[in-house]
């Protein structure tokens, strides 16, 4: 099998044969911010690591919930959510 070297910023065609997906279905998933890239004017651009990124990962549900647990420890977060409210004007329990 020949192994073929691609750019690290793919075009939307280059996607669509890197992950053998039809060009409407990454046109889709890309605006609805599901498949990692940027449209530059009417043109989609993809860094091909974040695409295989993308691939390996588990989810993007999953994957928030294991970025958020990375503050499980974080102490300065009531302290946080606190002032946003206050900042707010409102209460946090809903009366």
């Amino acid at each position: 099998m020949e192994q073929v070297t691609l750019p690290s910023v793919l075009t939307l065609e280059e996607v669509s044969e890197y992950l053998r997906l039809p060009i409407e279905t990454l046109q889709r998933q890309a605006s609805q911010g599901k498949l990692p890239g940027r449209k530059i004017e009417n043109e989609w651009r993809f860094l091909k690591v974040a695409i295989d990124d993308w691939l390996r990962s588990q989810g993007s549900r999953s994957t928030l919930l294991q970025q958020a647990g990375a503050f499980a420890d974080d102490d300065s977060l009531t302290e946080l959510r606190e002032s946003i409210y206050q900042d707010r004007g409102r209460s946090e329990v809903n009366e």
